[in-house]
């Protein structure tokens, strides 16, 4: 059985893979977990000895089967624990990312499969996120980001990628939530930030470093 830090390591190694497309570096991870990279090469070493990833000094890691298959299981309980706090208690997107990382970490298969029934058997998290099968497979949605889209695209909002308490509340406070279809009416062509028309009734200046982490269809 895998302790939490090492369920976290495991989880934070799969997501940054995903962004990176390839093996993820010691110094991504320690970045990623506010951690010495000493801290992390003694943790990676575990990992390997429990034959959960593949590791070799100064060439990066990458999740074995079995080491994918344990942190896409602490993906899904993570995310199906956000839908829960968000949908049946009313917290807000902002503030359920810490609980759920509390949670995720209750390893009862029964009492997955009796959340994930009570929850309707949701297919993403409260940021836009997929959740992963009961099998262990992740869908791929295809989205874009917003950054990408061209002048006078209309486009809708599916997921964030930047999931910080105070991302997701200055998104609250310009009205961009998941579902809003938005116009993009032009794009600065000097830092790339982009003025968008949300329905008929708002205009709202989007700056660079939000659109690259707004996914859109």
């Amino acid at each position: 059985m895998q302790s939490f830090t090492e369920e976290n390591y495991l989880k934070t190694i799969y997501n940054l893979a995903s962004k990176q497309q390839g093996e993820v570096s010691t110094n991504a991870l320690a970045e990623m977990t506010a951690t010495k990279a000493a801290s992390v090469t003694d943790m990676l070493r575990k990992l390997a000895d429990k034959e959960l990833i593949h590791y070799k000094k100064y060439q990066g890691v990458r999740l074995t089967e079995e080491g994918e298959r344990l942190a896409l299981q602490i993906i899904r309980r993570h995310r199906l624990w956000e839908v829960f706090l968000v949908q049946k208690l009313g917290f807000g997107w902002d503030e359920v990312h810490d609980m759920a990382e509390e949670l995720e970490h209750i390893r009862s298969e029964e009492l997955v499969v009796r959340l994930d029934t009570f929850l309707g058997h949701p297919q993403f998290d409260p940021h836009g996120d997929p959740i992963p099968t009961p099998t262990g497979q992740m869908p791929e949605m295809g989205y874009r980001k917003l950054s990408d889209a061209e002048a006078g695209e209309a486009v809708c909002l599916r997921a964030v990628m930047e999931h910080s308490t105070e991302f997701l509340q200055h998104l609250n406070h310009s009205s961009l939530t998941l579902g809003s279809i938005v116009t993009v009416s032009e794009i600065n062509a000097f830092d790339k930030s982009v003025l968008v028309q949300i329905g008929n009734d708002r205009t709202v200046f989007v700056s660079y470093e939000v659109a690259k982490n707004l996914l859109v269809s």
